[in-house]
């Protein structure tokens, strides 16, 4: 599939000229920094050197004080507290941040995570009914519960309050609970509002250690968690996020909890440092595996382990629940991928919807993500759960996916998320009209453009400025994520050099060493995944403009650079 290019602007060229000059670093990389809005001495040493210090005070956030005074009357009275959480990473961790910290401060918790095939996503009523059979008369809800309305009133109905930590957009009706914290929340002024809902969670703590002046190292141990959740659930790592993600990718690297140490070393990654890519590759999949394919429980089950044995079989659980999960979702993501390739009408169409009872919930939106890949179009995958059509729905750059689905609302029983990523639900006899009606909305929003892939560019650099300094400078532009994405660089008349070979289960990618004109004698190693459609041009010794990120690959306890290349351009091609 052809991509475009498009380079970014650079940066007003005095900023760049006298940052270049502030921090003694190569113009090139000063421009990445003005690009990222970092334009001063004082904001660049904020970036490459976040503090904890730098958070914003918990009570800022609207019902902060009510869900603290909440928090502390249960605490104090001795109440038994409930820890409630979606089944997916981001609640898993939520749960177990909250469930670890009032744990340690030996409050009467427990925690519930519905069941995907059971329960559905959110509050559902037989968490309220486990609580109250337990004695519990607080729900923490984590990751979820901005829409649980009926919910809620039935919990008071019951004895049962709730303090809501939640990220998601909320309904026309805020639920009546304790306290609903959401920077989402129109009425939140809130600083930074792109928190995970593990974050929210973690803030609760923030405000209450505040409250009752508990040192904040005793929050330290969490952020390990705090920073796989901000990965996995794709947020920015921006802002907060990026202070959280720095210091828990320095917890997951020096002392992680129990269930971490033994899910990296299942995955191998026990031999390097850990990069948000990591979490979102290898660490993420499998914790979202336990959900997906039984029940989240057994997610936090591992991730709350406090002795070695308990949480190696936890994690061999979640390994064999992975591997599961992976025959599964490629299973259907082939036979999704030629029903689309058999039937010229959905192929023409600006959307993908398919239905399917027969299909395994747990893995329609990561069979929905495949299909975008594929087809670069929204895709929503359902399949049948509880009588009800029910799935999820991946977006592409520029297109609104919850807008798009709100314009859907009359048809659909429930449904909730965000601009790139949704789920819903709904009656049977409603998917074909919501098809039809969904392809028409996004007609209205998606422009012909929006419908080509493409490459955002950084910045043009030559080979040869690719120095250990320069390197070790982009380095500390890291965590990587949203908000904060690895540079693209450009680099033009590049030739390949050497042992050039295809390499994957299909040959579907390239390993080669590249070379530019100007520097005939400074190969660099580089890997083209899904790429292998330029191999015969590229070994026929013709030029190649090329984009890459900058990467370092470990073999063998060897560590190099290495460009991971986005795409490939015969030379003679200008960026449009």
């Amino acid at each position: 599939m052809d991509k475009r290019w498009i380079q970014k602007a650079n940066g007003a060229s005095h900023e760049v000229e006298e940052l270049s000059s502030t921090l003694s670093i190569e113009r090139s990389l000063a421009n990445l920094l003005v690009q990222r809005g970092i334009a001063t001495y004082a904001a660049a040493k904020s970036f490459f050197r976040p503090q904890l210090g730098d958070l914003h005070d918990p009570f800022l956030m609207k019902d902060m004080d009510s869900a603290v005074l909440r928090l502390e009357k249960a605490v104090d009275s001795g109440e038994k507290i409930l820890v409630y959480g979606d089944y997916d990473v981001d609640g898993t961790t939520a749960v177990s941040v909250v469930y670890s910290f009032l744990r340690a401060q030996g409050v009467a918790v427990s925690y519930f995570i519905p069941e995907r095939y059971l329960d559905g996503y959110g509050v559902a009523i037989r968490g309220i009914d486990h609580a109250v059979s337990e004695g519990a008369t607080l729900i923490i809800a984590l990751d979820c519960g901005i829409k649980a309305v009926e919910k809620v009133a039935y919990a008071k109905s019951k004895g049962v309050d709730f303090i809501i930590c939640d990220h998601h957009l909320p309904g026309s009706e805020i639920p009546a609970a304790v306290a609903v914290l959401d920077p989402q929340r129109p009425d939140c002024s809130y600083p930074y509002k792109d928190l995970s809902g593990c974050g929210v969670g973690y803030k609760l703590l923030q405000a209450y250690c505040l409250r009752r002046n508990i040192p904040a190292e005793m929050l330290s141990p969490l952020l390990d968690l705090v920073a796989v959740s901000i990965a996995s659930d794709i947020v920015p790592i921006a802002g907060e996020n990026r202070v959280l993600t720095h210091y828990g990718l320095q917890r997951l690297n020096s002392n992680p909890r129990k269930g971490l140490q033994a899910i990296m070393r299942r995955s191998g990654l026990h031999e390097h440092p850990v990069s948000v890519d990591d979490i979102v590759f290898r660490i993420g999949p499998r914790l979202n595996a336990a959900g997906r394919m039984e029940s989240g429980k057994t997610a936090v089950d591992l991730l709350t382990a406090e002795t070695d044995d308990v949480a190696d079989e936890m994690s061999d659980i979640v390994n064999d629940q992975n591997n599961d999960r992976k025959n599964v979702d490629r299973s259907i993501t082939l036979e999704s991928i030629n029903i689309i390739r058999q039937d010229p009408q959905l192929q023409a169409k600006k959307t993908i919807v398919l239905y399917n009872p027969e299909w395994l919930k747990g893995v329609v939106g990561i069979v929905a993500s495949r299909l975008v890949e594929t087809f670069y179009r929204p895709a929503i995958v359902l399949t049948e759960s509880n009588g009800m059509a029910t799935g999820s729905a991946r977006s592409i750059p520029g297109f609104d996916l919850y807008q798009a689905i709100e314009a859907c609302a009359d048809l659909l029983a429930s449904y909730g998320g965000h601009m790139y990523a949704a789920g819903l639900t709904m009656k049977a006899e409603n998917v074909e009209p919501f098809i039809n009606r969904f392809e028409d909305v996004a007609n209205r929003m998606i422009l012909p453009d929006m419908l080509i892939p493409q490459v955002e560019i950084d910045e043009e650099i030559d080979f040869a400025e690719i120095t250990p300094k320069f390197y070790r400078i982009l380095k500390q532009f890291q965590p990587f994520g949203p908000g904060n994405m690895s540079p693209v660089f450009l680099t033009r008349r590049a030739y390949g050099y050497g042992n050039m070979r295809l390499v994957g289960a299909d040959s579907e990618h390239i390993k080669l060493d590249l070379i530019q004109e100007n520097a005939p004698y400074q190969a660099i190693p580089a890997i083209a995944f899904n790429q292998a459609q330029f191999f015969d041009y590229i070994q026929s010794g013709k030029p190649v403009d090329v984009c890459y990120s900058i990467t370092e690959n470990v073999y063998r306890g060897n560590t190099t650079l290495q460009l991971r290349v986005k795409d490939f351009k015969k030379s003679e091609e200008v960026l449009p």
